[in-house]
């Protein structure tokens, strides 16, 4: 871990809570609300997510799986993220969905007319927007998470 958490802290808890309160618990407020307010469907939702965590490599992210009234995407998922160019197990939405995710976290600076003609006509521009927010908000957050070590050392909670 590159910060020192004192003693009986739970690391997230401090880090996002505690240390900063001014900051931290705001950006887990806006974290939270990517969960709580978002209308995207779970398949893309999820693919978007976890191609973030694939690229930050957030241990806590890549092990994390979003629950919707019980149901979660299958186990072999995150496999299917990894190859979503190539995956049969996604229709075009989830694999514009990790496809977005990707480009946003690596090569934004090339998400030309062709890539959002293909969104626009999958997405609409509320649902472009939400799924923005969230990669931003997964990018920043998971890389945090990541770069500061506490990836390593949260408990997903039932595990």
């Amino acid at each position: 871990m590159n910060i020192d958490i004192p003693a009986g802290k739970d690391a997230i808890g401090y880090v996002w809570g505690e240390m900063v309160p001014g900051i931290g618990t705001s950006a887990a407020a806006f974290s939270l609300s990517v969960y709580q307010h978002t209308t995207l469907g779970l398949r893309e939702f999820e693919a978007a997510r976890l191609r973030i965590a694939q690229i930050n490599g957030c241990l806590f992210c890549l092990d994390w799986r979003t629950d919707r009234d019980g149901v979660k995407v299958e186990d072999d998922f995150p496999d299917a993220v990894t190859n979503w160019r190539t995956t049969e197990a996604f229709d075009e939405r989830t694999r514009l969905a990790a496809e977005y995710a990707e480009r946003y976290a690596l090569d934004h600076h090339n998400l030309d007319e062709e890539f959002w003609t293909r969104m626009s006509e999958h997405y609409s521009q509320r649902e472009i927007v939400e799924l923005t927010m969230s990669l931003g908000a997964w990018l920043a957050f998971g890389r945090l998470n990541h770069v500061l070590g506490i990836d390593a050392v949260c408990v997903l909670p039932n595990h």
